[in-house]
């Protein structure tokens, strides 16, 4: 088992309230043992408490395309998610009206080998492409679902020009509702988007929230 100063290690991503996470995983004769989710780490990188109120698991076919999806809930939802069998490029995408970073996703491949994690706090939208059959994605809430505060934008949406990888997968599976959801820009003139939280104690300045060279701002792979 991991000692205190083994824990994982969060790592910010350019859009403000997003991390992803870098396990400590002990691996011997038996297989693989870590500890994919540790109060103590999240407080100590975000400042905040994660306290779960639902934990969820899907397992999606290669090729399934799930979300856009936020909550305009005023509780919010923040999530703590995994891959815990085959693999996901999951993307991380500010709704937030008001954020230096509106209408930026960052992508992040999720896998059984390497046990990543993303949390993403309240507000944020969050949406994963399964790369593999049998992908299995667990995550934490730290709300119970709302569906009458559940909001959805289109994962094709051009504007936002989320550079998936269909050429590898083919034709992407989605919901009925996500195939119907509005594009980000209809979903702001609807007024339901989220708002960006500009007091919020970990909140970056915009010049803060920068790509490496040769690397653009409007989406990020890691």
């Amino acid at each position: 088992m991991a000692t205190a100063d083994e824990g994982a290690k969060l790592r910010p991503l350019a859009i403000d309230d997003a991390w992803i996470v870098e396990p400590v995983v002990h691996q011997d004769d038996r297989g693989s043992f870590h500890e994919w989710f540790r109060a103590p780490d999240v407080m100590a990188s975000t400042g905040a408490s994660f306290r779960t109120a639902q934990a969820n698991c899907s397992v999606s076919r290669r090729g399934a395309l799930r979300g856009i999806h936020y909550t305009n809930a005023s509780q919010g939802q923040a999530k703590y998610v995994t891959c815990v069998r085959g693999a996901i490029l999951d993307a991380v995408v500010d709704l937030r009206v008001g954020s230096p970073t509106y209408g930026m996703s960052e992508l992040i491949r999720l896998d059984a080998d390497h046990r990543r994690a993303v949390h993403l706090k309240e507000g944020l939208g969050h949406a994963f492409l399964a790369l593999t059959d049998d992908a299995t994605v667990v995550y934490l809430c730290s709300a119970l679902y709302a569906p009458d505060h559940e909001g959805t934008v289109h994962p094709l949406d051009p504007d936002l020009g989320i550079p998936w990888p269909l050429a590898d997968v083919g034709t992407p599976i989605l919901s009925a509702k996500d195939a119907a959801a509005p594009t980000l820009a209809q979903a702001r003139r609807s007024g339901g988007l989220p708002v960006y939280a500009r007091d919020a104690v970990h909140a970056r300045d915009a010049s803060e929230a920068h790509a490496p060279d040769g690397e653009s701002l409007r989406h990020r792979m890691h």
